[in-house]
């Protein structure tokens, strides 16, 4: 049963990677790049490292996703549409 756990996980991880490196909106490649970094510290978790996945879920998902929003929208946009 793990393994099928894991398959999933994985498979998840490659469509989040996919996912983020292809949207044109960057406030929604934060959202899946966020979640890629929570997928990963829940296969650090099923695998048995809980204090490295502790870790990617609180840097990883929280605080660089916050990083990430508030730079967004402390930068403005130049150019031509």
């Amino acid at each position: 049963m793990v393994w099928q756990i894991e398959l999933l996980l994985y498979v998840l991880l490659l469509v989040t990677a996919i996912l983020s490196l292809e949207l044109r909106n960057l406030l929604a490649a934060i959202v899946v790049t966020s979640a890629y970094s929570f997928t990963c510290a829940i296969l650090f978790a099923s695998m048995g490292a809980v204090d490295v996945g502790f870790t990617e879920a609180v840097v990883g998902a929280g605080i660089v996703g916050v990083f990430m929003v508030v730079a967004l929208y402390r930068t403005s946009r130049r150019g031509e549409d």
